[in-house]
């Protein structure tokens, strides 16, 4: 079927264009996408490198209604409301686990551009174009996807909005209630105010940690950070990371979650943490990068240093939850999200990039 959605070039270049998708296979759900949020991870992989081949239509926080389904389809049925999160296999031993985020599978389901068989569901006027990234392509105005990526959603919540539940509120939410366990009464720092942060921020407030604290350059920012749960906030440009947070909390953060992925921040966090204290990871640092910290400082404290992957959470299990958390007021998306036409992903990415959004939605 003819579609209109966002190619991905060489450069990072994003470029609408009129291009062709499979009908659905026995195993695969056709939904009309009403939005789809843009993620830091969209745009690093634009810039090209890794599993996924250029030209490729991007986007993995889709949300719409099911227009058609394959004959093995059973989960959802046309006319079903959905977000759409990553995919895994459900068949290995980190499935069965209620473990997806860490399938064994992960990468080649969800960063290689194919299908399992190796074919591409998109077709440009040169050719071949990736798809599947997620297992959903959602940059575009349908989209092919699968029953482990699909959650049902309610009536009553605004599905547009629901897309950024799929990958990053979800991380940034199930990072500090899932991944970190954040503890009623504990100390946590946040570092980066972007979706995922102040995702962080709210997870935190969810779990009734009593100091969270957000290390954020952007005054705005902070100040919404305020808004959503946060007891502290500070400039790292501005103040020292390691005097500041421990004027705070003299005795260190129990729980450090970094977003931003910069190798300097990750080694300065070192100094903020207390005895046993759990450091989670969900920036994309650059190549390359080591482990922060000092081995002698993590044996004499015991400190944990994680790497987390879509807030471990189980979308058909975590992203009713956040459902919940939405209709309950305690995780107000509305005041992070800002709107834009599919056609403006540019002017969607350098808005986001001056501080003048925290998460964009497409609307096709």
């Amino acid at each position: 079927m003819k579609i209109q959605a966002v190619v991905a070039r060489d450069g990072g270049v994003f470029e609408v264009q009129n291009v062709d998708l499979d009908a659905p296979r026995d195993d695969e759900i056709l939904v009309r996408i009403a939005g789809v949020g843009l993620c830091h991870t969209d745009i690093v992989f634009a810039a090209g490198g890794g599993l996924l081949e250029l030209p490729a239509v991007l986007g993995h926080e889709g949300s719409g209604v099911v227009e058609a389904v394959g004959a093995s389809v059973t989960k959802v049925a046309p006319g079903d409301r959905v977000a759409i999160s990553f995919r895994s296999c459900g068949a290995c031993d980190r499935c069965d686990s209620g473990d997806p985020a860490y399938c064994r599978t992960m990468p080649m389901l969800n960063y290689t551009g194919k299908r399992d068989d190796g074919s591409k569901s998109i077709q440009g006027a040169g050719g071949e174009i990736s798809g599947n990234f997620f297992g959903q392509s959602s940059f575009a105005d349908h989209a092919l996807t699968y029953e482990r990526n699909v959650v049902k959603v309610p009536d009553d919540v605004p599905l547009e909005l629901m897309g950024p539940l799929g990958c990053g509120i979800q991380t940034g939410v199930g990072g500090v209630t899932r991944s970190l366990g954040a503890t009623p009464g504990s100390s946590i720092l946040v570092l980066g105010g972007g979706s995922v942060g102040l995702s962080a921020v709210m997870g935190a407030a969810i779990n009734r940690c009593a100091t969270i604290v957000l290390a954020e350059p952007m005054a705005e920012r902070r100040e919404l950070a305020r808004e959503l749960g946060a007891t502290h906030t500070l400039d790292p440009t501005e103040q020292d990371l390691a005097e500041t947070v421990r004027d705070i909390v003299p005795m260190g953060v129990d729980f450090a979650f970094d977003t931003t992925g910069i190798p300097a921040v990750l080694e300065a966090v070192s100094d903020c943490l207390g005895s046993k204290a759990v450091f989670g990871i969900v920036g994309i640092a650059p190549p390359g990068t080591k482990v922060p910290g000092d081995l002698t400082s993590l044996m004499t404290f015991g400190h944990t240093v994680k790497g987390i992957i879509e807030g471990d959470s189980d979308p058909d299990e975590f992203i009713p939850e956040l459902i919940e958390h939405y209709k309950a007021g305690r995780l107000p998306l509305e005041k992070l999200v800002k709107t834009y036409p599919l056609a403006e992903i540019n002017k969607a990415i350098d808005e986001q990039a001056q501080g003048l959004c925290v998460k964009p939605v497409l609307i096709p």
